[in-house]
């Protein structure tokens, strides 16, 4: 799934620390000496003034924000229940030993947000200035998400990808299965830098097409991904396997006709 600044083509008003919490949470109170059940909040932290966003290449110290950044975005879009991320399975997944070339398998990304600027690395996918002189940010979470990268960093946002096949183009593609960027930074362009970045980097290696879902109520994201050129199949369902319904059929490979005769009477 994909949650990010879906209305970053639009002119960004600027509000007080307490208007900015309200408008990033809008079902949580304003005292932010509550604590919340995800993560420990601390006091606002305001960022003003130039402020430099990278997308890099994620590895095993960002698991924790990962899974944090995932619950989130599960919260946003209603799915907890079907949420069963843990550390341990981050960790082995997407950062197994060895470890493939980026983009040739699962592959994380990581929004970073600095005080300073940030030279480019080999695990630089993407960046892009912001000016908050005229309209400084609170964040009410930066405590909670420290860059691992240190030097003042606070981590915003993720992406996960990896490659799929287009039998039609022959070629290989990239599926983004989740772009997310945490509520006080939308609205800022960093989703569309963050998509484009990966957009960018699947042409380069010659990938024929980057796809990814949206919710069939998220007209905001539909009308944003539309603007920047995707096409929205309206037509398309997505099949799954998952859980019971999956583990069933483990074995079917070599079971018999009467076995699978069967399953389809069930």
């Amino acid at each position: 799934m994909v949650v990010c600044d879906t209305n970053s083509f639009h002119h960004v008003t600027c509000h007080s620390a307490e208007q900015q919490t309200r408008l990033a949470y809008p079902h949580q109170p304003l005292s932010l000496s509550t604590p919340q059940p995800r993560t420990k909040m601390a006091a606002p932290t305001s960022f003003s003034g130039e402020v430099w966003a990278e997308l890099r290449l994620a590895d095993a110290r960002d698991v924790p924000h990962i899974y944090s950044l995932i619950h989130q975005m599960a919260e946003f879009e209603l799915l907890t229940d079907l949420f069963a991320a843990t550390h341990e399975l981050l960790h082995s997944t997407l950062f197994p030993t060895p470890q493939p070339a980026p983009f040739a398998s699962f592959t994380a990304l990581i929004l970073d947000l600095s005080p300073s600027p940030v030279s480019a690395s080999a695990d630089t996918i993407g960046s892009l200035r912001l000016d908050l002189s005229a309209c400084p940010l609170a964040d009410p979470e930066a405590a909670a998400f420290p860059s691992p990268r240190g030097g003042g960093r606070v981590t915003a946002g993720f992406v996960i990808c990896f490659p799929n096949y287009s039998t039609f183009l022959a070629k290989p593609g990239l599926y983004v299965e989740d772009i997310f960027v945490r509520a006080p930074w939308r609205r800022r362009g960093l989703g569309r830098m963050m998509l484009s970045a990966v957009a960018g980097r699947a042409a380069e290696i010659g990938m024929g097409r980057v796809e990814w879902c949206v919710l069939d109520w998220n007209q905001n994201a539909i009308d944003f991904y539309e603007g920047m050129g995707a096409e929205v199949f309206t037509k398309w369902r997505i099949c799954r396997l998952t859980g019971p319904a999956l583990d069933k059929y483990k074995g079917a490979g070599s079971a018999s006709q009467e076995e699978l005769d069967a399953g389809k009477a069930e």
